[in-house]
């Protein structure tokens, strides 16, 4: 990871090796972001895109049924994204925790959104309201409100 990209204030660590826990990946989210800097700070569910979420095998059959929920919450991993700050310098001021900010960088990029649900198709479920990167993986799907 190039180091060159730490803000003024910015603190970074030696993260410890990682050996405590296993994560599966039962997916993969499509999104029309490409680099970070094109990527939407937070997801629009009513105007954002079209966005495609690929479950993959076995996990398809867990789909049943989510076409009553109006809203999801998706839980994905930012592959992209440092791990190594503890403080950070946004762009609006100041310096401040890590665990204070929404930023991708974080021990562990673990992320979630709450998307509208448009369609389901197969193995892809669509959905309004990301704001990741393509090829980002998904890990989990959660009901968030029951349709009517």
């Amino acid at each position: 990871m190039d180091q060159g990209d730490i803000r003024p204030g910015e603190v970074r660590v030696e993260a410890p090796e990682a050996a405590d826990a296993v994560l599966r990946f039962i997916g993969t989210i499509r999104t029309p972001w490409t680099v970070r800097a094109d990527c939407r700070r937070s997801g629009d569910a009513e105007h954002g895109p079209v966005c495609r979420i690929e479950v993959f095998e076995p996990w398809v059959a867990a789909l049943a049924g989510i076409e009553r929920h109006d809203r999801l919450e998706l839980l994905y991993w930012m592959h992209q994204a440092r791990r190594d700050l503890v403080l950070q310098s946004p762009r609006s001021g100041g310096t401040i925790g890590t665990f204070t900010l929404r930023s991708p960088v974080r021990p562990n990029p673990i992320a979630t959104a709450i998307v509208r649900l448009v369609e389901v198709e197969g193995a892809s479920v669509l959905v309004r309201g990301l704001d990741c990167l393509d090829g980002t993986p998904l890990l989990d799907i959660k009901p968030d409100h029951p349709r009517g």
